[in-house]
């Protein structure tokens, strides 16, 4: 039987060249940037799990919760609660884009990103966001943890920002991986070039985790930046393929207060599963502590700082949310 979600977006339909393009967010032959490998996690995935957070995303959602995950650039940051007063910054700095009389104490309009200032401070409140690491450089961090992985059931999780921005190196990535023998999972806002991701990266990972925030196109374009035709459409051709394929495909939907948790968007977010076959979705609560890491990196956001916003969700709300994918016939 033919199953068509909503949008009227077909697994086999031919998006146009707005929705399908993506040159302008992948960056074909580029090395990403690293923000952290963090081994001991038990939240991304099965089993222990050392994680790798790239930098860079297509999407820029207004709730964010890794901000300075969005640009693939390299950042300063500025954490208050470990300054200690010393002023060692304010001396180095050469072009005098430091100041306490900044909202955010870096003037990024004036930083050079020398990063000076990040060497001589002594409490580490100045940082360097972003690193360059080796394919075989992440392959051996993660590797030492392969005992942990086999004892578990966990394994290697790529996520970010936006790991598919990178698919030769996350694929040259994921394949060493395979050689050893780690399983591989991805967290991916799903919008790539499908066949790129089907030829480069899907052959060597075992789960994809696939971020759908909201259905509605022009609610998607307002919170996140972009419309979500091509994020549904590669959804059902992945949805597909992993069916044949045996790849497990695990929704995921973010609870943000007002915006992706409303009655109305989570019943088309179940029929839009429901029509591709999906029994299975993960709903994940709202995590309040995003603006703090914002501010960090000079970036301040009205939607955070509103008294819903700063609160962590009920469990009761939680509740009600989950209980429409129960009625739709999804297990969360």
């Amino acid at each position: 039987m033919n199953r068509v979600p909503p949008n009227g977006i077909e697994s086999g339909a031919v998006l146009g060249p707005e929705e399908s393009t993506y040159a302008s967010h992948e960056r074909p032959g580029a090395k990403p940037l690293i923000l952290d490998i963090k081994g001991n996690s038990l939240d991304d995935g099965p089993g222990i799990r050392t994680v790798v957070f790239f930098k860079g995303c297509p999407l820029s959602c207004l709730w964010c919760h890794n901000p300075e995950s969005k640009t693939p650039a390299v950042e300063i940051s500025f954490d208050p609660t470990a300054c200690v007063g010393c002023d060692t910054c304010l001396r180095t700095c050469r072009e005098g884009a430091l100041s306490r009389d900044s909202t955010f104490f870096v003037d990024r309009g004036r930083c050079s990103l020398c990063f000076e200032c990040v060497e001589s401070c002594p409490s580490g409140a100045l940082g360097k966001v972003g690193r360059s690491m080796t394919v075989d450089a992440i392959l051996t961090e993660i590797v030492k943890d392969k005992p942990f992985f086999d004892n578990s059931g966990g394994g290697a999780t790529l996520s970010g920002g936006e790991p598919t921005l990178f698919m030769g190196y996350l694929s040259e990535l994921l394949q060493k991986l395979h050689a050893k023998q780690v399983h591989t999972l991805i967290e991916t806002c799903g919008y790539f070039d499908f066949h790129r991701f089907e030829d480069l990266v899907l052959p060597y990972v075992e789960s994809v985790y696939y971020d759908i925030k909201l259905i509605d196109d022009s609610e998607h374009t307002r919170c996140c930046g972009i419309g979500n035709r091509t994020i549904l459409h590669n959804f059902a051709l992945l949805v597909s393929s992993a069916r044949i394929s045996g790849k497990e495909v695990l929704p995921r939907t973010p609870l943000v207060p007002g915006i992706t948790d409303t009655e109305a968007n989570l019943k088309a977010i179940a029929d839009f599963l429901c029509r591709h076959g999906v029994e299975k979705a993960s709903l994940q609560p709202y995590n309040p502590l995003w603006p703090e890491k914002a501010r960090k990196i000079g970036v301040s956001s009205k939607f955070g700082t509103t008294a819903t916003a700063a609160d962590w969700m009920p469990r009761e709300h939680v509740s009600r949310c989950k209980d429409i994918f129960v009625r739709a016939g999804i297990e969360v």
